[in-house]
């Protein structure tokens, strides 16, 4: 069965605007091929969600140029970033690069950062290997229609035994609710290097509604140690779809910290697979929903290595009307002898009219594994409350600092400190909203 969809830009006009970027030859196929399976592929089923419900037509329209770089950061991102001499910073300003910034000493090393349109270009063969290799475009209408209009987004290629201390950041600003916002993050570590990446999407001053359709792939090779941080706040115009996907191989090793603070509604699915022996994946995710937000998060794993591990924690916030489905899946092989599996969702509400529902899902096609999970849905233990409150502390008080210690687990890991702020400071403002 197949959808009628209104696509967002016809096909001759999407290979006019590839051509005039100068986009090589194999990427303005692959948009084509994509943008034709958008017209015949569904959108994705998600668990108690239907997002045929939602609007998902304002998807802007493409630019045939590009600004020019200026190096001047606008003023709503400054408090978010590390600008001192050895820092790595790429910010786009919807969709144009606007600032970009690679330590010397990692580019001597052959760090690759930089914006992937200038990646495919400049690095065409690495580029065209790993992209779309993980989120295919065949998988369902939203993957399709990302890789046919994709704009912006990074490229992030660490060599073979190269390891990063300081963490790379990028920052995806959104003030343009008229311009296609599609980033895509490609990263790439090599066999036994090690790297840190942190990103914000950020939008302000939105005139309409707009769909981030985003993606982000990761590919861990053989030993090697990727964490990925990445803090969502797009505005209550902004409807936010995005698909995280990790292959790791053997004993490599991927760390996802998520924190989705958006204000409208959203929908995720961060997606390890472990395709290596020994390979593992560690998963935190934090949401607070306000309002009339519909939420839908996915945390998953799929085991294929002998003696791969996946840990999953998931735990959400809701208030007034927002609901949640909150799903943490676990998927083990046939042959993944020795796996370790392990989940927890959790969610409280803080208002009567508030839904949450959490679907802890083990699917096991192996004897020799081990497995668990854990999920909880309900309000704010008045017990704890009135223990602080007993010790002096007032009831709004006691509920915030509840809060914040259940939500703390992730807040505390993100990596770097402005960042970690910026968490903090969103937790608070939409609990106090």
């Amino acid at each position: 069965m197949t959808t009628q969809t209104v696509l967002p830009v016809e096909a001759e006009q999407l290979k006019k605007i590839s051509a005039k970027r100068g986009e090589p030859a194999w990427l303005t196929e692959n948009r084509s091929r994509a943008l034709q399976l958008a017209a015949e592929l569904e959108l994705p089923k998600l668990e108690k969600t239907r997002l045929d419900r939602w609007d998902l037509n304002n998807y802007g329209g493409l630019s045939e140029v590009r600004q020019e770089k200026t190096q001047q950061l606008p003023e709503s991102i400054t408090s978010l970033v590390d600008l001192t001499e050895h820092s790595n910073l790429l910010v786009q300003r919807n969709s144009d690069t606007v600032f970009t910034r690679l330590a010397p000493e990692l580019a001597a090393k052959g760090v690759i950062f930089t914006d992937l349109e200038t990646a495919a270009r400049e690095h065409g063969d690495l580029v065209q290997k790993y992209l779309h290799a993980a989120v295919k475009p065949e998988e369902n209408q939203l993957t399709a229609l990302h890789a046919a209009l994709w704009n912006g987004g990074v490229f992030l290629y660490v060599p073979k035994n190269v390891e990063i201390e300081a963490p790379l950041q990028s920052i995806f600003l959104l003030d343009e609710a008229e311009a296609v916002f599609a980033p895509h993050v490609l990263i790439v570590a090599e066999a036994n290097s090690k790297v840190t990446y942190a990103d914000n999407y950020i939008s302000v001053n939105l005139g309409g509604k707009i769909v981030h359709n985003g993606s982000a792939e990761v590919f861990v090779n053989q030993g090697a140690k990727v964490q990925f941080a990445t803090v969502h706040h797009l505005g209550e115009h902004a409807t936010d779809l995005t698909f995280r996907r990790a292959i790791v191989e053997n004993d490599g090793s991927i760390e996802w910290i998520v924190g989705e603070m958006n204000g409208g509604d959203a929908a995720s699915e961060t997606l390890s697979i472990l395709k290596g022996n020994g390979s593992s994946s560690d998963v935190k995710a934090i949401a607070v929903g306000s309002g009339s937000q519909r939420l839908n998060y996915t945390t998953k794993a799929v085991h294929y290595g002998k003696s791969s591990s996946s840990q999953m924690i998931t735990r959400a916030v809701m208030r007034e009307s927002a609901t949640a489905i909150i799903n943490g899946i676990t998927k083990i092989e046939k042959g993944a002898t020795k796996a370790d599996g392990q989940q927890t969702e959790k969610v409280l509400m803080l208002s009567p009219k508030a839904r949450g529902d959490a679907n802890p899902i083990l699917l096991i096609d192996e004897d020799d594994v081990t497995a668990g999970h854990a999920a909880s849905v309900g309000q704010v233990n008045p017990e704890q409350i009135y223990y602080l409150m007993s010790r002096g502390i007032s009831r709004a008080e006691a509920e915030r600092l509840i809060i914040y210690g259940f939500l703390a687990p992730v807040v505390s890991d993100i990596p770097l400190e402005p960042l970690q702020k910026q968490l903090q400071a969103l937790v608070e403002r939409k609990l106090r909203q």
